[in-house]
């Protein structure tokens, strides 16, 4: 399989060659992963837990886990789903990666439809199950929101949303969705958005796909799946704990499928993730921290904070020097978001993604502010 080169190794072969100023203690915004310390109460349950290492875990998950799952989809979107619209996974990553390789083996041409730029593993997928991709780019032209071609939708099996967005940070409103919804019932084909964002929302929460399902009139969810990690909204991406959600009768058929995946979680961390998906008031803790650092954006750099996500897609004239010099003159490493689009999509822009407490991420802002002054003043 010719798998693309992944963004963090390009980042890695475009600074090769290049000394940063060790004059700046090295800092890097380019991953989404929280860097503040996990809950306590959910290091509890993973330490009061840890004896459990002795027995198998199902691949179905524990009743525990299911049960914390199902707790939190009812409290934060009043959502009541029963066991069979839902299974845990190991994260979200290998749901994203298998999943469309089980729905589209047996299809005569597997067509996928995704966001670009986007995260990588949606191509991944898309190449290891043989299937042409169409892309629906974000870009500022259409407000980085996906348009429909419904001649193309016509043809599609699978079609992944991604609200709220990496790297973009657009969210999607319950009506766009609707329509989604809506276009997956009329052209048969599988609606998936991935939501691993959907609680690190600055002011008002985000509707999940499945609440536009129900408010379309699909409420037994045909056609239709969301997957959520606890990684961003526990600050917890050790635990790795997702799961799938949605379409009964496809996902009993994924469930068979899944047992030879050998994915299963081990009982210890189901047993933290069960705690951590169950309670809503720590995240909003972190949605706090994240509020604080789109303040410190805004003042430091002019930008306006989105809906929701930790990222700032931060335009730029040209990402790649911009990154270079970046790393070079302030030991600051960022993402380009050329890295992360195809068909020239993400050029012009480069990703930060502000996990850090504030003083760092102040410290990190305040350093491209300087960059950006000195561009501007040579050009």
């Amino acid at each position: 399989m010719n798998f693309e080169t992944y963004p963090f190794e390009k980042l890695n072969q475009l600074l090769e060659n290049v000394t940063p100023n060790n004059d700046f203690a090295p800092l890097s915004l380019t991953i989404g992963e929280p860097q503040f310390a996990t809950p306590q109460f959910i290091l509890d349950a993973l330490c009061d837990n840890a004896s459990l290492l002795n027995k198998y875990p199902k691949t179905a998950g524990e009743a525990v886990l299911r049960e914390g799952m199902l707790t939190y989809l009812q409290k934060r979107f009043g959502l009541s789903l029963d066991n069979t619209q839902i299974i845990p996974t190991f994260g979200t990553r290998e749901v994203l990666f298998n999943f469309p390789q089980f729905l589209l083996h047996d299809a005569e041409r597997a067509l996928m439809v995704f966001p670009n730029p986007f995260y990588q593993i949606y191509e991944g997928a898309a190449k290891a199950s043989r299937g042409d991709v169409v892309y629906l780019n974000l870009n500022k032209d259409n407000g980085f929101q996906p348009e429909v071609d419904e001649f193309m939708l016509a043809e599609a099996n699978l079609v992944i949303l991604n609200s709220p967005n990496n790297p973009t940070s657009s969210v999607m409103d319950m009506e766009e969705m609707k329509k989604w919804v809506k276009l997956a019932l009329k052209h048969e084909f599988v609606l998936l958005n991935d939501e691993c964002y959907a609680d690190l929302y600055l002011n008002d929460p985000v509707p999940s796909l499945l609440n536009a399902s129900i408010e379309a009139g699909n409420e037994d969810f045909r056609n239709i799946l969301v997957i959520n990690s606890i990684s961003k909204r526990s600050s917890a991406p050790g635990l790795r704990s997702g799961f799938i959600a949605g379409d009964a009768e496809i996902l009993k058929a994924y469930m068979v499928y899944r047992t030879y995946v050998g994915c299963a979680s081990p009982l210890p961390l189901q047993e933290a993730a069960a705690v951590a998906w169950a309670d809503q008031e720590h995240v909003e803790g972190f949605r706090q921290k994240y509020r604080k650092n789109f303040e410190i954006a805004k003042e430091v750099l002019g930008v306006e904070a989105p809906e929701a996500t930790f990222y700032i897609w931060l335009e730029v004239d040209d990402e790649i020097d911009f990154t270079v010099k970046l790393y070079e003159k302030y030991n600051l490493k960022v993402l380009p978001g050329s890295f992360l689009g195809r068909e020239g999509e993400g050029k012009g822009y480069v990703r930060l993604a502000l996990v850090y407490e504030a003083d760092k991420t102040r410290e990190a802002l305040e350093r491209i502010a300087v960059l950006n002054e000195e561009l501007k003043n040579k050009g």
